[in-house]
C-alpha cells in the first residue's frame, strides 16, 4: 500500500538497481506489470516521454476502482519517475500482514497519514487476493503457542485451513474479501466486524484496542458512501506523498528500467 508515488516498484533488477519486487511484501504478490507495460507502450507511440509511469499507476488505481464499483476522484497529475529503487525501504515501510495496530499506525504516521487514512485505505482490501503465507500464522501459531488467532470466526477459520495447510501451500491464494472479491464496496468492513478479516492487519483495525479505528470500521460498515468519500480523499493524500516533480527524476520510456 505505502509504495510511494514515483513508480520505483516497477523497476526490474539491473547492474545498479535491486528491485523492490523482491521485497517481502511484494515477492510473488504484486501482479499486473504487463498491463502497465502495455499502457506505457501505447502512450509512447502517440505522446512520447510525456506521461510518467508513476501517473499511469495512479490513473490505473483510480480506473480500476471506478470500474469495480467504487468512487471516482480528481487526480493530480505531473509526477515523475524515480531513477532508483530501494529494497530496504520497501521492506521497512510497507506494513507486514501480521502487523499490530500500533505498528500500522506508526508506519502510516511516518508517511503523514492518520488513523482515518489507515482505515479508509485498508478498505482497498475489498478487492484482491492474499497468499497463504501472509495469513498462515493466524491459523496455526498466532501468539507463539501453536494456537489459532482467537479473533477468527470459527467457520471462516476452517475454510481457510482448507486453502492454507500448516505445511506447504505458501502461494495458495484466498480473497481478502470472500463475500464480494471483485466488487469495490464496504463488505470488507462488515467481514471484520464478524471476525472474518483475512489478515491480522485487517482484523486489528477492530480488535486492536483503539477506539478510533474500531469506530471507523463500524461507521464504514454501516455507511458505504462515507467510506467511498474518505477512500477517495485518502487516495489523493497518499498520492501526494513526496512526489517527484519539476526536474527531479525522469519520465521513463520503459517502466521497468531507467532510461
Amino acid at each position: 500500500m505505502l509504495q510511494g508515488c514515483d513508480a520505483s516498484v516497477l523497476l526490474d533488477d539491473s547492474a545498479t538497481i535491486v528491485s523492490e519486487k523482491n521485497s517481502g511484501p511484494n515477492k510473488n504478490s504484486l501482479r499486473g506489470f504487463e498491463v502497465i507495460d502495455e499502457i506505457k507502450t501505447k502512450l509512447e507511440e502517440v505522446c512520447p516521454q510525456t506521461v510518467s509511469c508513476a501517473d499511469i499507476l495512479a490513473l490505473a488505481a483510480r480506473g480500476s476502482t471506478v470500474l469495480s464499483g467504487g468512487p471516482n476522484w480528481e487526480l493530480p497529475l505531473g509526477r515523475r519517475d524515480s531513477k532508483t529503487a530501494s529494497l530496504t525501504t520497501s521492506n521497512t515501510n510497507i506494513p507486514p500482514p501480521n502487523s499490530t495496530l500500533q505498528n500500522l499506525e506508526t508506519l502510516f504516521k511516518r508517511q503523514g497519514l492518520d488513523e482515518v487514512d489507515l482505515v479508509a485505505l485498508s478498505g482497498g482490501h475489498t478487492i484482491g487476493m492474499a497468499r497463504c503465507v501472509t495469513f498462515k500464522q493466524r491459523l496455526y501459531n498466532q501468539n507463539g503457542n501453536n494456537q489459532p488467532d482467537q479473533t477468527l470466526d470459527k467457520g471462516y477459520y476452517y475454510n481457510l485451513k482448507s486453502v492454507c495447510p500448516q505445511s506447504g501451500g505458501d502461494n495458495n491464494i484466498s480473497p481478502l474479501d470472500f463475500a464480494s472479491p471483485a466488487k469495490f464496496d464496504n463488505t470488507y468492513f462488515k467481514l471484520i466486524l464478524w471476525g472474518k478479516g483475512l489478515l491480522t492487519s485487517d482484523e486489528v483495525l477492530f480488535t486492536g484496542s483503539a477506539g478510533t479505528t474500531m469506530q471507523l470500521v463500524k461507521r464504514y460498515a454501516e455507511d458505504e458512501s462515507l467510506f467511498f468519500d474518505q477512500f477517495a480523499k485518502s487516495m489523493v493524500k497518499m498520492g501526494n506523498i513526496s512526489p517527484l516533480t519539476g526536474f527531479k527524476g525522469e519520465v521513463r520510456k520503459n517502466c521497468r528500467r531507467v532510461d
